[in-house]
Formats: C-alpha cells, structure tokens, sequence
C-alpha cells in the first residue's frame, strides 16, 4: 500500500509538471506574440510574437499623436471609433532598403482591430485613388507619403476617410520577402495570365533584395519563397489592373497569418530578431502590450477596396487616376465596412472633399 501510494504520488507530481510546463509554454507563445496585425501584420506577418527586449531593435519614427490631424467628427462617430484600433499599414516601393522617410507607398491599407472581438478587417486605398494628399493639393494617394512621409501619408487617409488614425507600419520589398522565407514559404494559386509578369518581377525584387529565387509556373497551392511571393504582390497588368493587385496584397498578409499561428515560438522569436530592425512604426512599447494581451483572440474577418465606386479616367497632366463616385458616399460605405457604424455621418471636410472632386473631375 505504501509502495502504491508512493508511486500514484510521483505520478501526480510528473502529471503536475508536465501541465507546469505546457501552461509554461503556452503564456511563452502568448508573451511571444507580436500583433502581427500591428507589425508584421504590414509585412503581412500577424506572427503571435512580441518578446519585450526586441522593441528598441525596430526603424522607430516617432510621431506624436496629438501633431497628427483629424476631422470635427460626431460624437456618435468618435464612439463607433473607439471601439476599434485603426493603423495605417504602407508597403513602400524603394530600390534603396530601409528607407522609410519618402517614396511611393503602393500598398496603402487600413487595418481596423476589434477591441471587443478581435476581428481584423483591411481596406486597401487604391495607390492611384484621386483625393487630397494635403494643403488642398488633389493628386494620387500614394504621393501622400512620398511628399511628407508616414505624418502627411496618415493624415491623408483621416482627411479623406474621416479615421482617427494616428498609427502606422511600413515596410519594404526586403522586409516582406525575408519575413516570407522565415515562415518557411506560403502557398499562392497562380494563374495563367500572372506567371509571365510574376515571373519578370521575380527577376527585379530579387536585384533588389539581393537573392535570386527561381520563376514559376501556374498552378494551385503553388510553394513559394519570399521573392516569389513578393513578386506576386506587384503583379498589376493581368485583368483587374491595380485592383487585383491590391487583392493580392491582402491574400499574402493572409496566409503570412496562417502561417505564422502554426509556428513554434524559436521560429517566431527568430523571425523578430531578422524582421524587427526592417520596419519602421510609431507604435509604443506600451501600445504593443496593450494590443498583444489580447492576441490571442485574434482573427481575420473580411477584407476590400476602397473606393467601392469608382471611375478611372485621365485628370489633366496627372494621368490615369482612380475616382471616387462619389466620395462622400464611398466613405459611409466604408465606415459601416469597418466599424460596423450604420449610423455613421460624414463630417463637413468630407462633403467639401466630395464635392471639389465631382467640379475637378465631373464625375
């Protein structure tokens, strides 16, 4: 009896250290956990991992809320807000890596979190999106950034699109391609009329970031790496022109999501160290935290385009341009997209917007 006794005791105390040690790791894999929808998210990388002492090895550039503008909205508006974390997420067309001050942001999304549900919506503001960059200055949106960096990028989609955003993450061919490598490759369905365009891009982003990765050809579940995925990314002339490429953009930020909820926390700890000092955020460690205690109720919901309506026509020497039609209606659109605000009004500056785009454009 007493042999038995002790045996059942050293049983429970093994049975209680194995659940020691899983409960040890699952609050290490919480602990790990980057909001990936805040900064690898832009990479496309909603890796579950943040470890504290990373944070000083990010391209920080500070920008103070309170110098970053918004529209007069309602207060029924402000509430509907407050219930969600809006960050501006821009992917940035520069030949020169780690340069996150200027230049084109091709891929300009607005990522909405749930402070209730923790449901991620992205809308992707169409690079070519006719609308005030600043200073009343109509031009493309994504000249917003290359004119005054991440500060003016933001303030023109709270302009615009009545947000209250004063958070961003940007990123660059060479960050998005290693955190693809990283992750161990995603899978792509590749059509037809890509391969030859994907396949050229493969060829430059590889000249860009410095390695050479091999082309493809059609196919479903397509195995790809960093450069071949990125490549996909900037696919812009099949059918669907820009459009369709800002769909692939989001489809890359989803399977970097699902990728990254199967890694282990070595995997994701590593893809920090390499990824972090690539990316650049006004994030605060305390804004990390308070995004990351949730994390794991994260998830992917739907995801869009903005504008809805649109038109595409040349606008004197600017060239091909996107048109909102109209905007007004298009942001209400927007609002009830991501905030699920039905009740949502625009501000004045919006309807001012909205109708200095119909006499410039007479759409």
């Amino acid at each position: 009896m007493g042999r038995e006794m002790q045996h059942n005791g050293r049983n429970q105390a093994q049975n209680m250290r194995k659940r020691k040690r899983a409960s040890k790791r699952k609050r290490q894999r919480r602990k790990v956990i980057l909001v990936l929808v805040v900064i690898l998210l832009a990479l496309g990388c909603l890796a579950f991992a943040f470890v504290w002492n990373k944070y000083d090895k990010m391209g920080k550039t500070l920008i103070k809320e309170k110098d970053v503008k918004i529209n007069e909205l309602t207060p029924e508006t402000k509430e509907a807000l407050e219930g969600y974390e809006s960050i501006a997420l821009f992917g940035l067309d520069n030949r020169s890596t780690g340069e996150f001050e200027s230049g084109n942001s091709d891929a300009i999304i607005v990522v909405s979190i749930s402070k209730e549900t923790g449901e991620i919506k992205m809308a992707s503001v169409y690079r070519d999106t006719y609308l005030d960059i600043g200073a009343d200055k109509f031009r493309k949106a994504n000249a917003a950034y290359a004119n005054g960096g991440p500060k003016q990028a933001i303030e023109m989609l709270n302009k615009n699109l009545d947000l209250d955003i004063t958070d961003y993450v940007s990123v660059d061919f060479s960050a998005l391609a290693q955190a693809i490598d990283l992750l161990g490759g995603i899978e792509l369905d590749i059509q037809e009329d890509e391969v030859g365009y994907m396949n050229d891009y493969i060829d430059t982003t590889g000249q860009i970031v410095g390695k050479e990765s091999p082309h493809v050809s059609a196919g479903l579940g397509v195995h790809v790496d960093g450069v071949q995925a990125t490549a996909y990314t900037r696919i812009r002339y099949t059918e669907g022109w820009d459009f369709k490429r800002t769909e692939r953009q989001r489809t890359v930020i989803q399977k970097m999501f699902e990728k990254a909820k199967q890694c282990d926390v070595f995997t994701l700890n590593n893809l920090l160290d390499e990824i972090l000092p690539k990316v650049s955020t006004s994030l605060s460690l305390t804004e990390l935290l308070g995004l990351a205690k949730d994390a794991g109720k994260y998830h992917m919901g739907e995801n869009t385009g903005f504008p809805f309506e649109k038109e595409s026509g040349d606008i004197g020497n600017m060239g091909d341009m996107v048109i909102p039609i109209d905007l007004e209606a298009n942001v209400v659109q927007l609002h009830q997209f991501l905030y699920a605000n039905e009740v949502y009004s625009t501000s004045q500056t919006v309807k001012d917007l909205s109708a200095a785009i119909r006499a410039n454009t007479g759409y």
